[in-house]
């Protein structure tokens, strides 16, 4: 890249390194310059603008994110689209979160311009969380370190996955000492139901015994043979040694000792035993509280179907403190840190307009390329994952509704007002979104080339804790359609008035839009006369 001060005049095609606030202008970084650009800046009297041009070599870094990110991203991922470099991967189910380490190193260690951050090894993750983001760090990377970071990614394999938690029937033995109340095997056995819904599991069958070897033995034997896995004991007393009575229970049923302890704390006192391919484990005494430590760590690989070797547990000891100290509260002291998750986000198609313009045709009803433009508009808000889609219905409400017959999970509300203009339907559809959103687009229905992966451009660059809360797509500097409302800002757009919809409230919050360029003009194009369908189908 070529990086510095030039004159304003000389400053076409260039991307804008600082952002740009004159009179009359107010033009972010990252921005590429348009003529019409350069010359606003001139005329509010800025001489000189810092910025950078592209080489031959240098892949433009949204290019650059999106590449990197889809290469490493494997099984129950999914990659959001990029916005200024950044991709972000989430989960696509409850799982736990494989990679290799050492290659994601190699990959981290190629250039300064192409960073990749993910979670912990094997750790728990919700489907929707974010598990890892990929960041170029300045507006390009460099074509031969991207290419060489690809195949790194590709070497082996995706390098990320979601190993997915399994259902399992599990069989738990629990024993008792003389004078043990039932009420403390009661309430061991309730904290680990717990630990075992969170993951999709439960317990199939218990059995309960002294805290003898022989009564062990029997009943590991009785739940191996009705085909329980995997199979836990939970034992009275703690085991001491891997001759105790709980593993030599567990060698008498026919099983052996993988590994005795661990180097977690709490947890030190597991046990890993197998009996064929079926894992049997001597719970820690920790295991009876539900603070997290090491029997998590080994429940969640075993529930996902991932193998746990002597190896695996010896290696846990890198972060395997996790008694509660000042700087680690656990969760039982308050509420747990919100994880990193993918925006809940609804959409809005507007479809009550009367299409005057059009004549005797309603627009929303006819075809392009074979489909209702409004059901190109709905098709488009489901592929981005927006949920609901809500449809306001106006002029010829029964048509539309026809058109969308197909789409059961749509939801329509009515307008009576739609005749008083555009902002009515807005407060209408504003209205109906329901609670727990963190955003929603808005979108027109005679707007039919609108696309699901326009939206995605859209929902990228949305950020709260950046301050981008309300995202609008440009083509060459101009705005367009659709936008992405967070949810701060549902209340006034239940209270517009009359026939501008709610280009006003874009003026008010100024500083929290974000203009997101577009690959083509599909945000400037709708379809209002019967020359513009003509030429459209043409």
């Amino acid at each position: 890249m070529i990086f510095g001060d030039l004159p304003t005049p000389e400053a076409t095609g260039a991307i804008l390194v600082h952002s740009v606030r004159a009179e009359g202008v107010s033009f972010k970084k990252g921005r590429l310059l348009s003529p019409d650009d350069v010359t606003a800046l001139a005329a509010a009297g800025v001489a000189r603008v810092a910025v950078v041009r592209f080489e031959a070599d240098d892949v433009a870094e949204d290019e650059a994110a999106a590449a990197l990110a889809t290469s490493l991203a494997g099984s129950d991922t999914r990659v959001a689209a990029p916005f200024t470099g950044r991709a972000n991967l989430f989960a696509e189910a409850d799982g736990i979160l494989v990679y290799d380490r050492a290659r994601l190193d190699a990959i981290n260690l190629i250039d300064e311009a192409l960073t990749v951050a993910v979670l912990a090894p094997y750790e728990s993750v919700s489907a929707r969380q974010m598990i890892g983001t990929v960041k170029v760090i300045p507006f390009a990377a460099p074509r031969a370190a991207l290419d060489s970071a690809l195949a790194l990614a590709h070497e082996g394999g995706p390098l990320v996955r979601v190993a997915p938690f399994v259902a399992r029937r599990i069989g738990l033995v629990a024993t008792r000492l003389s004078g043990t109340k039932e009420s403390v095997l009661d309430k061991s056995r309730k904290i680990l139901d717990a630990r075992l819904a969170a993951m999709g599991s439960a317990i199939g069958k218990e059995l309960r015994c002294n805290h003898d070897e022989a009564q062990v033995a029997a009943h590991v034997s009785t739940l191996l043979a009705e085909g329980f896995s995997p199979i836990f004991v939970f034992g009275a007393s703690a085991i001491t040694d891997r001759r105790d009575v709980i593993p030599a229970g567990i060698v008498a049923a026919g099983g052996e000792i993988v590994h005795f302890g661990m180097p977690v704390d709490p947890g030190n006192l597991m046990l890993l035993g197998r009996h064929g391919s079926t894992p049997v484990l001597g719970l820690p005494g920790c295991a009876r509280s539900p603070a997290l430590n090491g029997f998590d760590w080994v429940l969640a690989r075993l529930l996902a179907g991932v193998e746990v070797t002597r190896a695996d547990i010896m290696r846990m000891g890198s972060g395997g403190l996790l008694k509660e100290i000042s700087t680690r509260p656990q969760p039982r002291e308050g509420k747990p840190t919100p994880k990193p998750a993918a925006p809940r986000i609804g959409a809005i198609v507007l479809a009550a307009g009367k299409s005057s313009r059009m004549g005797d045709t309603n627009k929303l009803t006819a075809e392009v390329e074979g489909r209702a433009m409004v059901l190109r508009a709905v098709e488009a808000a489901k592929a981005s994952g927006a949920a609901p889609v809500i449809v306001v219905t106006g002029h010829e409400a029964d048509s539309v509704r026809a058109a969308l017959a197909a789409h059961a999970d749509v939801q329509f509300v009515h307008n009576p007002d739609f005749a008083e203009g555009l902002s009515t339907s807005l407060r209408t559809g504003a209205a109906s979104l329901p609670a727990g959103l963190d955003a929603a687009f808005v979108c027109l229905g005679d707007m039919p080339d609108i696309s699901a992966a326009h939206l995605a451009r859209l929902l990228a660059a949305f950020d709260p804790d950046e301050g981008r809360t309300i995202c609008v797509p440009t083509v060459s500097g101009k705005r367009g359609n659709p936008v992405l409302w967070g949810a701060a800002y549902f209340a006034e757009l239940q209270g517009l008035k009359g026939d501008t919809g709610a280009k006003h409230l874009i003026g008010e919050h100024a500083e929290a839009v974000c203009e997101v360029p577009m690959p083509d003009d599909a945000a400037l194009r709708d379809i209002d006369t019967p020359e513009e369908l003509a030429a459209r189908r043409s």
